[in-house]
């Protein structure tokens, strides 16, 4: 199954789950996010579009209280133009600050980029160095009510140089997300 089918199939099993039934996870998300975002931890890959994310975060941990209780997650991007899809699973946090809030998360992903990619102009390579990566994030949001909550996001995918010494482009998407407490 590819990465584009796992995303829709996620999404599909995500709406089925929020309309039908009372879930166990806290809540669903979804945003639209800009792919390959410029920034001083990536290097162009010639990629671009825009990012589907849909995602499903679980309570928090409690067994965890003493690293504050995250919130397990699971979520899924599709590009619009075909360049890189991801999916990944990752631990996120919430810090209220008055009307708004920060959450930090970190994950793993795995993505459908082509396994070796160089650009044509610059000879350096673009693929992204292993099958597997890192995914930290980092959202500041605010609840528009009881269950609504919006966020503006960034989620940033690389190997950190840890599976391959050799390649880390890293790709770096923002973008504004919605969740839906159930």
């Amino acid at each position: 199954m590819t990465i584009r089918k796992l995303a829709i199939a996620n999404f599909a099993a995500l709406s089925f789950a929020a309309l039908s039934s009372p879930a166990k996870a806290d809540e669903v998300y979804g945003g639209v996010y800009v792919h390959a975002v410029d920034t001083p931890f990536t290097f162009d890959t010639q990629e671009g579009g825009a990012d589907l994310q849909v995602g499903y975060r679980f309570d928090g941990i409690e067994a965890l209280a003493i690293i504050g209780s995250p919130e397990p997650y699971f979520f899924a991007s599709a590009n619009s133009d075909g360049d890189t899809n991801f999916a990944g699973v990752g631990l996120s946090w919430k810090a209220e600050i008055g009307p708004i809030y920060l959450r930090p998360g970190l994950g793993l992903v795995i993505h459908d980029a082509p396994s070796f990619r160089v650009n044509t102009e610059t000879g350096f390579r673009t693929d992204l160095g292993s099958r597997v990566l890192f995914e930290p994030e980092l959202a500041i949001g605010t609840q528009l009510n009881d269950r609504l909550s919006i966020e503006a996001s960034w989620v940033h995918i690389s190997n950190a140089q840890l599976f391959n010494r050799d390649q880390n482009p890293g790709i770096d998407a923002m973008g504004i997300r919605l969740n839906y407490r159930l």
